[in-house]
C-alpha cells in the first residue's frame, strides 16, 4: 500500500477533532460542530475551486462528524468527486464516506458505479481493491447487477495479483448472500473451484469462504471442489509448522484454512472415488493422531487453533457416519475433553457427542461416559454447560440405561436452574414413557416428577400419563393406589390433584375394597384440596365427583350436599355454576341404569404421538430438534429394544423425537382394552386435541390427513420420475433417515419407521433460497397394481415456503400385500415465477414391513429345507460394489429389517438371516443367506421366503446394497 506523504497528515482535521474531545458540555459539541458545518458548506459551495487535500480533509471532517451520532445531508457530491483522483489517500477518503454514508437508493449510486468500473480496468492493483472493497461495504442490488458479471472474471484472471484476488473472492460472496439470483457463475465455476490449488493461501483462504457458500446452494455444480479440498487438506495437515511459515499460527499450519476445508467438506457425503476416500480418512486419522501429541505451546492460542481443527474433523466425521473407526476415536477424543480444565472445551464436547450419541456406530462408545456426564450435571458451575449435559443424557439413553438417567434427572431437577427446568421435566417425561417396561415405574417417575418440579410440568404430560393408564388396565389399581397416597401429603401440587381428581374418579372403585382407602375417605381427601385449586381444577373435580356417585352410591348423599351449597349453585364462575347445578339434577332424577350410562368409565383414547414432544421441539426452536436427519438405522426399540410385542409397549407414539429410536406411531402400544385393533386411520386421531377424542371420519380425519388422489385435471400434470429416482430409492433400503433428493432450490429431508404392517414417514421440504416457494403442493400416488397394495394417507402441505424456511409433511402406510414398485412424490411450486415440477419415487420398499424373527440353528436349517422348492429360492451372484467390511455387512443386514442370526451357519464368514413381512392379508417368512468371498471381491446371496415374489424382490434390492 502506498506510502503516506508527510503533508497528507490533515492538521485542519486533528485541530477540529482536538476541539470537540475538548468540549466541557453537549451543547458546546454541537455548537462547535455547527459552526464547521457551516464552514465545510461555505467552502463546496464557494466560488473557488477546491484542491484534492481540502476536499478530502473536509470529507473527512462530515465523516467524523457522522459517526458522532449527527446527520449529514451534504458532501456526497465532494466524495464522489475524491473517486476520480489519482492520489491513494484522497480516493480512500472517498470510499470511505460512500461506503458509510451513501444508501443503495442514492440517487449517486450511478456516478459511483462508473468510477468504480473505472477503478477495476485500471488494472492498479490499489484502486481494484478500493473499488472492490466498496462493492462489498455498500453491497446494494445495482451493484450487483452492475458487477456480479465483471467480477468473476477479474477473480480467475491469470493476470490478476494475489491482494486483488482475495478481495475479489470475498467481494462477490457479499454480493451472492445479498442477490444470490445476479450472481450465476456459469462458465467460471470449473476455475472458481481451481482456485483451492492456487499458490498464494490467501487466495486459498479467501476462495473456499465463497465455494462454501456455492456449494451449499449448488452442490451439484460444484462438487469438483471436494477432490481438490481433501488433496489440500492433506498437503497441510501432513506438513511441518516450519512448511508453511506465514500461514503457521502458534505452531499449528493454517488453521482458518484448515477449518474452512473441513467445513467445504461437510457440504458433500462421503467421497465415491476409493482413493480420495482414502486420502480423507487419513487427513482424519492425522487430525486425531496430533491431538493425542504433547502441546507444541503452552500459550492458549495453540491449543485453540489445534481444537478448532479437531472440533471441525469431528463434526465431518459426524456428517458421514460411515466409518465406525473414526467414530469411536472421535467419541474418546471428546471423552477426554469432558473433564479438561477449560468450560468452554467441556460445553463442545457435550455438545458434539449429543450429535455422535445418534449414531449406530458410535452410541455405545458414548454410554461408556455416563458417570462424567452425571458428574457434569451435578457440580459444572456454568448453566449452559449443565444444559448440555442434560442434552446428552437424554440423547444416550435407551433400554439398558433408561432407568439410571431419569433417576439423576429427578435428582438434578430439585435444584436445576429454573430457567431448565421446564424443557428437562419435558425429557425426563418423554424418557420415561418411551422406555417404560414396567408401568407402576412410569407412574411413579411421573407423580414424582409432579412432587419435585409442579409449576413446570406442562398440561401435556399429566394429560400423557392419564391417557396411558386408561389405555392399560394393567396399571390402573396401582395409579390409583399410588395417586391416592401422593394426595395425603400436606402441600400438594395442583397438577397431581388434577392426576388424582382424574385417576380416582375413574378407577377409585379398585381400591375401594381397603378400608384405608374407602369411597367416603377418597372423596374427602380430593375435596380437601378443592379450596385451595383454580377455577379448571375444580371444575375437573367436580366431574370426579359426579363418577363418584356412580361409583360409588352411598357417597351420593355426601356428595350431592357439596354440590347444593352455595359455594357451587351460585358461584361467580360460570362454568363451575352450570357444571354444579346439572350434576345436582343428573344425580337427582336420573335412574341408576341412566346414570351408570352417562358416566360409564372412558374408553382407550386411539393412539396418536406424543404432545409431549412437540412440546419440547417447540421449547428447543424449530432449529434444535429433528432438523439434522441421522442416517444411521435406527439403534433401539421403544420400550424393549428387540422385543417389539405389546407387553413391553407403550401407549405413546413419538412422532417429533430427535433420536433415531422414535417410535413415530405408536405402534409398539397394547391395543385398546375393548380388543378392537384400531385401524390406520384411528392411529391419526390428537387425544388431547381440543375437540377432545374423537374418531376420526372416514375420508378426511382430524388432522387433516386425506387419502392420496390424482391432481386434479386443472392443474399440471405431475413430472415423470427424475432419471436417478431408483438410486435414490435404493440409498434408502437399509436405513429410515436421510436427505432423500436434493438441487439447487429444494431439500427433502425423510425420517421414517415402521411397525407390522403400518408406516409413518415424515418429509421435510427445506427452501434452500431467500426466495419464497409459492402455490407448494405435494401429491403423493401409486400406479397400477400398487394401489391395491398400499394404502398411503397424506397430510397437506402449506402453500407458502419462504426463503431459508422448512416445512413437514406426513405420510401414514398401510401394506395391504406384498408390492414391487414404489409410490410416486409429485412436488410443484412456483419459484420466482417459473413452475418447478418434479416427481420422485418415495423409498418405501416391501423389506420395511419386516419384523425380525430370532431362530436357533437348528430350526434355522429344518425351516430353509422346508423352503426347498425352487420358485421359493431366489439366488443372485455378484460383484461387490463397495469394500467388504465386516461391520458394515452387518448394518446393512440389520437396516434391512432382518434379525441376523449369530453362530448359525457352519461358515464362520457367511451370514444368515430370519424375518417376517408383516402385511394385512398374510405374513410372509423369509429366510436370507449372504456367502461374501474377500478374496474374488464376490458375493453369493440366497433368499428363501414362502412366496416367490417377495424372494425375488427383497434378493434384488439387497444386492444392491453391496
Amino acid at each position: 500500500m502506498p506510502a503516506v506523504s508527510k503533508g497528507d497528515g490533515m492538521r485542519g482535521l486533528a485541530v477540529f477533532i482536538s476541539d470537540i474531545r475538548n468540549c466541557k458540555s453537549k451543547e458546546a459539541e454541537i455548537k462547535r460542530i455547527n459552526k464547521e458545518l457551516a464552514n465545510i458548506r461555505s467552502k463546496f459551495k464557494g466560488d473557488k475551486a477546491l484542491d484534492g487535500y481540502s476536499k478530502k480533509k473536509y470529507v473527512c471532517k462530515l465523516l467524523f462528524i457522522f459517526l458522532l451520532g449527527h446527520d449529514i445531508d451534504f458532501g456526497h457530491m465532494e466524495a464522489v468527486n475524491l473517486l476520480s483522483s489519482n492520489k491513494y489517500t484522497e480516493k480512500q477518503i472517498g470510499y470511505l464516506f460512500i461506503s458509510v454514508l451513501v444508501n443503495s437508493n442514492s440517487e449517486l449510486i450511478r456516478l459511483i458505479n462508473n468510477a468504480i468500473k473505472n477503478d477495476l480496468s485500471s488494472r492498479n492493483p490499489t484502486f481494484m481493491c478500493l473499488a472492490l472493497h466498496c462493492i462489498a461495504n455498500v453491497g446494494s442490488r445495482e451493484m450487483a447487477e452492475a458487477f456480479a458479471g465483471e467480477i468473476p472474471r477479474i477473480l480467475v484472471a491469470g493476470d490478476t495479483m494475489d491482494s486483488v484476488k482475495q478481495s475479489a473472492a470475498l467481494c462477490l460472496l457479499r454480493l451472492y448472500k445479498a442477490s444470490p439470483d445476479l450472481v450465476l457463475m456459469g462458465e467460471w465455476t470449473s476455475r472458481v473451484v481451481h482456485l483451492l490449488n492456487d499458490q498464494h493461501m490467501g487466495v486459498v483462504t479467501a476462495a473456499i469462504s465463497l465455494i462454501t457458500c456455492l456449494s451449499s446452494k449448488n452442490p451439484d455444480e460444484f462438487k469438483t471442489c471436494v477432490s481438490l479440498a481433501v488433496s489440500r487438506l492433506s498437503r497441510i495437515v501432513s506438513s511441518a509448522s516450519t512448511d508453511l511459515q506465514d500461514y503457521t499460527y502458534y505452531f499449528v499450519p493454517a488453521p482458518w484454512l484448515s477449518c474452512k476445508l473441513l467445513r467445504l467438506l461437510q457440504c458433500y457425503p462421503p467421497p465415491e472415488d476409493g482413493a480420495v476416500k482414502g486420502r480423507l480418512v487419513e487427513c482424519l486419522e492425522t487430525i486425531l493422531n496430533k491431538a493425542q501429541e504433547p502441546p507444541k505451546s503452552k500459550k492458549v492460542q495453540h491449543s485453540n487453533a489445534k481444537n478448532a481443527i479437531l472440533f471441525e474433523a469431528i463434526s465431518l466425521i459426524i456428517h458421514y457416519d460411515s466409518e465406525p473407526n473414526l467414530l469411536v476415536r472421535a467419541c474418546n477424543q471428546l471423552g477426554q475433553f469432558l473433564q479438561h480444565r477449560e468450560t468452554n472445551l467441556r460445553y463442545l464436547a457435550l455438545e458434539s457427542m449429543c450429535t455422535l450419541a445418534s449414531s449406530e456406530f458410535s452410541h455405545e462408545a458414548v454410554k461408556t461416559h455416563i458417570e462424567t456426564v452425571i458428574n457434569a450435571l451435578k457440580t459444572e458451575r456454568d448453566v449452559s454447560v449443565r444444559q448440555r449435559a442434560a442434552d446428552l443424557l437424554y440423547a444416550m439413553c435407551d433400554r439398558s440405561n433408561a432407568k439410571q438417567i431419569v433417576a439423576e434427572m429427578l435428582s438434578y431437577l430439585e435444584t436445576a436452574d429454573y430457567s431448565i427446568r421446564e424443557e428437562m421435566v419435558l425429557k425426563v417425561a418423554i424418557l420415561a414413557e418411551k422406555y417404560a417396561v414396567d408401568y407402576s415405574w412410569y407412574v411413579d417417575t411421573i407423580l414424582n416428577l409432579i412432587r419435585i418440579a409442579g409449576d413446570y410440568v406442562s398440561e401435556e404430560v399429566w394429560y400423557r400419563v392419564i391417557q396411558i393408564v386408561i389405555n392399560r388396565d394393567d396399571v390402573q389399581g396401582y395409579a390409583a393406589k399410588t395417586v391416592f397416597e401422593a394426595l395425603q401429603a400436606p402441600a400438594c401440587h395442583e397438577n397431581m390433584v388434577k392426576v388424582g381428581g382424574y385417576i380416582l374418579g375413574e378407577f377409585g372403585n379398585l381400591i375401594a375394597g381397603d378400608p384405608r382407602s374407602s369411597p367416603l375417605v377418597q372423596f374427602n381427601l380430593l375435596h380437601s384440596k378443592f379450596h385451595l385449586c383454580s377455577v379448571p381444577t375444580r371444575a375437573l373435580l367436580l366431574s370426579a365427583y359426579i363418577k363418584f356417585i356412580n361409583l360409588f352410591p352411598e357417597t351420593k348423599a355426601t356428595i350431592q350436599e357439596v354440590l347444593r351449597s352455595d359455594s357451587q349453585i351460585r358461584n361467580s364462575d360460570v362454568e363451575l355454576q352450570q357444571r354444579a347445578v346439572e350434576y345436582l339434577k343428573l344425580s337427582s332424577i336420573a335412574s341408576t341404569d341412566v346414570l351408570a350410562t352417562v358416566l360409564e368409565e372412558m374408553p382407550p383414547f386411539p393412539e396418536r404421538e406424543s404432545s409431549i414432544l412437540a412440546k419440547l421441539k417447540k421449547k428447543k426452536g424449530p432449529g434444535a430438534v429433528s432438523v439434522e436427519l441421522e442416517d444411521g438405522k435406527e439403534r433401539g426399540e421403544l420400550n424393549g429394544g428387540g422385543d417389539r410385542g405389546g407387553e413391553a409397549a407403550i401407549a405413546a407414539s413419538n412422532a417429533s423425537t430427535p433420536s433415531p429410536s422414535a417410535d413415530l406411531l405408536g405402534l409398539r402400544s397394547a391395543a385398546p382394552v375393548s380388543g378392537a385393533a384400531p385401524s390406520a386411520g384411528s392411529l391419526l386421531v390428537d387425544v388431547f386435541s381440543e375437540a377432545g377424542p374423537a374418531a376420526s371420519s372416514a375420508g378426511v380425519n382430524d388432522d387433516g390427513f386425506l387419502s392420496s388422489a390424482p391432481p386434479s385435471a386443472a392443474s399440471e400434470d405431475p413430472a415423470p420420475p427424475l432419471p436417478e429416482s431408483d438410486e435414490l430409492l435404493n440409498k434408502f433400503v437399509c436405513k429410515n433417515n436421510g436427505v432423500l433428493f436434493e438441487n439447487q432450490l429444494l431439500q427433502i429431508g425423510i425420517k421414517s419407521e415402521y411397525r407390522q404392517n403400518l408406516g409413518r414417514m415424515y418429509l421435510f421440504y427445506g427452501n434452500k433460497t431467500s426466495v419464497q416457494f409459492v402455490s407448494f403442493s405435494t401429491t403423493v400416488s401409486c400406479p397400477g397394481e400398487l394401489q391395491s397394495q398400499l394404502n398411503v394417507q397424506t397430510k397437506t402441505v402449506e402453500p407458502l415456503v419462504e426463503g431459508g424456511a422448512q416445512v413437514q409433511q406426513v405420510i401414514n402406510i398401510e401394506c395391504l400385500t406384498d408390492f414391487i414398485d414404489a409410490p410416486l412424490l409429485n412436488i410443484k411450486f412456483r419459484y420466482g415465477g417459473a413452475l418447478q415440477n418434479i416427481s420422485l419415487k418415495l423409498p418405501v420398499t416391501i423389506n420395511k414391513f419386516f419384523q425380525p424373527t430370532e431362530m436357533a440353528a437348528a430350526d434355522f436349517f429344518q425351516r430353509w429345507k422346508q423352503l426347498s422348492q425352487p420358485q421359493q429360492e431366489a439366488q443372485k451372484i455378484f460383484k461387490a460394489s463397495h469394500g467388504m467390511d465386516t461391520e458394515v455387512l452387518k448394518a446393512k443386514l440389520l437396516g434391512l429389517g432382518t434379525a441376523l442370526l449369530e453362530n448359525v451357519d457352519p461358515n464362520p464368514e457367511n451370514y444368515v438371516c430370519a424375518g417376517v413381512i408383516q402385511t394385512k392379508a398374510q405374513q410372509v417368512g423369509c429366510l436370507l443367506r449372504l456367502e461374501p468371498n474377500a478374496q474374488a471381491q464376490m458375493y453369493r446371496l440366497t433368499l428363501r421366503s414362502s412366496k416367490d415374489t417377495v424372494s425375488q424382490r427383497v434378493c434384488d434390492l439387497l444386492a444392491e446394497q453391496f
